[in-house]
Order: structure tokens, then sequence, then C-alpha cells
């Protein structure tokens, strides 16, 4: 499953980043977004989704958001 089908206020756990793009790698990782760490889907909006990483909210776009495996 991926982060686009997770519910809103759910907390979930990072399982994969699964994207061939090491930049879209290396970004996510700079978030905080890698294995193993909580992520949680705070309100969708149009073209992706907000999401709380750590203690930072950030606005992530479907493409993204397909690439996190949860």
């Amino acid at each position: 499953m991926t982060l686009i089908d997770a519910r809103e206020g759910e907390e979930y756990i990072v399982k994969d980043i699964v994207t061939d793009d090491e930049e879209l790698e290396a970004f996510l990782f700079s978030l905080g977004c890698y294995s193993g760490e909580p992520i949680t889907v705070v309100s969708r909006v149009r073209g992706g989704c907000v999401v709380s990483i750590k203690d930072g909210r950030y606005n992530i776009d479907t493409d993204l958001a397909k690439a996190i495996s949860i």
C-alpha cells in the first residue's frame, strides 16, 4: 500500500521508498521520510496531501505519495 491510499489522521510506518530517482529519494530522506519512520496524512489537498513526519508538516504531490510504501 502506498501513502496515496492512507487514511487521514492515522499513523503509518514507512516500509520503503520505491523510486529509481536518486534525487527524489535523497529529498525524502532529508525530510526524515525513510524506512521505519512514522508518517501521518494530516489532510488531502488537490494534487497531493499534507503529511506529518517527525516534527514537521509537508505538502507532497501525488507522485511523491505513490513512491512512499507504508
